[in-house]
């Protein structure tokens, strides 16, 4: 009795089109209606004339005009351009340094890891308060014996509420970017180390010559999500100043600005101009990141090994 073989079906290009496209469908559907949807709303709010309740009338480039001639907007986008700098300034080191320590194995290094980490379990909200009752002139660690230093309004200050938001901000954060820089470390070959060694070179050799050139692109990731990330500093800054960006407009970076616009002065169209701002000089400043830097281009460092 003969036998017929049966050759396998194979699926074609276009089924396999067909099947990635399936696979990404609730992945696009999610982002556009919680992403594209919402945008496109804003960008047409901002040539609206909205208080938030009533009826929404057509307000053309007015919103535009008044956000792009207000000083307050120029300023407000300063403030958040310096937060974003000294950010970059005062994590990046800290979390470098921290991720070297983290870096080799030990049970020290990682309850370490653990307690440096507990900052980013807590909302920002709770971080707020804490910070708002620790750095209180009257209460706070200031009424300690030999921190008397510290009994000023550091909130209270137009000249230091800003560098105290952005104490607290790298406080919080700088335990994620170190979780980032020793991952980047341990994925370092120990052979690189070992030769080096062999060679003569001392620690510091090592770390200028091995472990900066190896987390080029760990740097790259890290300022990103920094610069960028700096762009959402909105809640705790919030809780700090007491929901007013102040004392004054001292720390009333854009975010805060776009709130206060809206939900305070109830005006939801100028409010959605300032939003639209802040979503372009984001994308703005993420292109820019990874163009200079490299990141699309990013070859492996460790071909050959």
């Amino acid at each position: 009795m003969a036998t017929t073989l049966r050759t396998p079906r194979t699926t074609g290009r276009g089924g396999r089109r067909f099947s990635g496209a399936l696979m990404v469908a609730p992945a696009l559907l999610l982002f556009g209606l919680f992403g594209l949807v919402p945008l496109v709303g804003v960008l047409a709010l901002g040539f609206a004339r909205w208080d938030g309740l009533g009826s929404i009338g057509w307000a053309g480039a007015g919103n535009w005009s008044a956000v792009l001639t207000d000083g307050a907007t120029w300023q407000a986008l300063w403030l958040t351009v310096k937060v974003m700098a000294i950010s970059w300034l005062v994590q990046t080191p800290l979390a470098l340094a921290l991720g070297v320590f983290q870096a080799p194995n030990g049970r020290l290094r990682s309850l370490f890891a653990v307690l440096w980490f507990l900052p980013l379990l807590l909302s920002a909200v709770a971080i707020g308060l804490t910070w708002q009752a620790l750095l209180d002139p009257s209460f706070g660690i200031g009424a300690t014996p030999g921190l008397h230093w510290l009994a000023r309004p550091l909130l209270g200050s137009p000249d230091l509420a800003l560098y105290t938001v952005i104490f607290v901000i790298a406080w919080q954060f700088v335990p994620f970017h170190a979780l980032l820089y020793q991952a980047g470390i341990r994925q370092i070959p120990t052979a690189l180390y070992e030769a080096a060694a062999i060679d003569g070179a001392g620690p510091a050799t090592r770390f200028l010559r091995i472990t900066l050139p190896q987390l080029k692109y760990t740097m790259v990731t890290s300022s990103t999500l920094m610069l960028v990330g700096s762009l959402t500093y909105f809640d705790l800054i919030f809780v700090l100043s007491g929901g007013t960006g102040g004392p004054g407009t001292a720390t009333r970076v854009l975010p805060l600005a776009m709130y206060i616009t809206g939900f305070q002065a109830h005006d939801m169209g100028r409010a959605s101009a300032v939003a639209t701002l802040l979503v372009a000089f984001g994308l703005g400043l993420s292109l820019l990141t990874t163009r200079l830097s490299g990141f699309t281009r990013m070859d492996s460092q460790q071909e050959g090994l």
